[in-house]
């Protein structure tokens, strides 16, 4: 699939346009991307980080990274995704930056999701949804999932957030209505983020290919 994942990179960089500040996820395909932002650097004032891990890499190849209150609002957001529905509707955290990745695809005009084939999904809940969780609340937090959606929550033990936090995995969901279940779970006290980008989904999907496809 890392062909797939450059080929939906590459398309991306067509929606970077000269002086932009461009918001960068995390993630395998967003390293791919990075490589290509990395070509038109001279022709882009810098890029907003949704990770140390993309910090690290953009800084490395001579791209500005600014932060996010000095930028102000982005005109463009390029990510991946873990799953993505008919939609647009995603699931991401798969890396632990979904806290990061929300608060850029919230500040941005328009978010380009980039993924490879098997990202696609009739309904998300496949993969696990992550949700990132203050440390003491962790199983309180377990708890409340298990009661309101059935799901089975999975500490991620061993990973600790940029942000400090942990991450809970929920198996076992079939998500049909993503914005609803969004909503719900951001109510529960100690609940930093929740996995699923359906109150404000991708824009524009592209699934690599030969040639990428456009959604």
């Amino acid at each position: 699939m890392s062909e797939a994942k450059r080929l939906a990179a590459e398309k991306a960089i067509e929606y970077v346009e000269k002086g932009m500040i461009v918001g960068v996820g995390t993630g395998s395909t967003v390293a791919y991307f990075i490589e290509a932002l990395a070509r038109i650097k001279d022709q882009i004032e810098g890029a907003v980080s949704s990770s140390d891990q993309s910090t690290t890499l953009l800084k490395s190849h001579g791209i500005e990274v600014m932060d996010l209150n000095h930028a102000g609002t982005l005109s463009l957001y390029v990510d991946g995704a873990d799953e993505c529905d008919g939609n647009k509707n995603l699931i991401k955290g798969g890396g632990a930056a979904l806290t990061r990745e929300k608060i850029i695809a919230e500040a941005s005009k328009k978010f380009v999701c980039i993924v490879d084939p098997s990202k696609q999904v009739k309904v998300l809940g496949k993969f696990p949804l992550p949700v990132e969780v203050i440390p003491m609340a962790r199983s309180l937090v377990a708890r409340e999932i298990l009661a309101r959606t059935g799901g089975q929550p999975v500490w991620r033990d061993g990973v600790v957030t940029d942000n400090g936090n942990v991450i809970l995995d929920i198996h076992n969901l079939a998500i049909t209505d993503p914005v609803k279940l969004e909503l719900e779970l951001n109510q529960i006290p100690g609940v930093v983020c929740v996995g699923l980008f359906a109150r404000r989904p991708a824009d524009v999907v592209i699934v690599g290919g030969e040639p990428p496809q456009v959604l």
